[in-house]
């Protein structure tokens, strides 16, 4: 459980750094450079995320129930999850409505990822791994549409082909990983 929390606090704290220390990581970036910058967030990224990756395989091995979530949660879930992968590609296809319509699909994606598997999973360290995801994209999301809103920042008309290219690819991705890579990777088939 110990490496699956400080993966978290590690991943999340990284990630949350333009929330809480804009003003030192921008000095930090005047005084190293943007690639020194790029460098450690991404290397302390990357162990945070080995680390919760680790932690978390580890808590699966004597795991803390502390619920049963109804059998109408997995179905759930499952639908709740393909909205969040199919916002998580939106972000890399340009031009598309998602990033009209919510403007930072990805934590947004995130966020309906996160509350998707905390509706269908048990243990203690799910709710760790899910809870923090769900909390710090709350926070993220509502972060940058401010930092929106002070910089007048307008989101560019979506055009239809685009937004299709994300549904299609973030619908073909959730079903590949939905029906062999989660299980294989997890342990847990939600689309067998």
């Amino acid at each position: 459980m110990t490496a699956l929390v400080i993966g978290l606090v590690l991943f999340l704290g990284l990630h949350s750094t333009r929330m809480v220390a804009d003003a030192a990581r921008s000095r930090f970036i005047e005084q190293h450079g943007a690639r020194a910058w790029r460098g450690l967030y991404s290397l302390g990224s990357a162990i945070g995320l080995v680390l919760v990756v680790w932690g978390f395989g580890q808590t699966r091995q004597s795991p803390q129930v502390l619920w049963s979530p109804p059998d109408w949660t997995r179905p759930l879930a499952s639908a709740l999850t393909l909205v969040g992968i199919v916002l998580i590609v939106a972000a890399y296809v340009p031009r598309n409505h998602f990033k009209a319509w919510v403007g930072h699909p990805m934590v947004l994606g995130i966020k309906v990822w996160a509350f998707a598997h905390l509706l269908a999973t048990r243990t203690l360290a799910d709710l760790l791994l899910f809870g923090g995801f769900l909390a710090w994209a709350v926070w993220c999301y509502a972060s940058l549409r401010a930092r929106d809103r002070v910089a007048g920042r307008q989101p560019s008309a979506g055009q239809p082909v685009p937004t299709l290219i994300a549904v299609v690819v973030g619908a073909v991705a959730w079903f590949v990983f939905g029906r062999w890579l989660h299980g294989w990777l997890i342990g847990v088939q939600p689309l067998g």
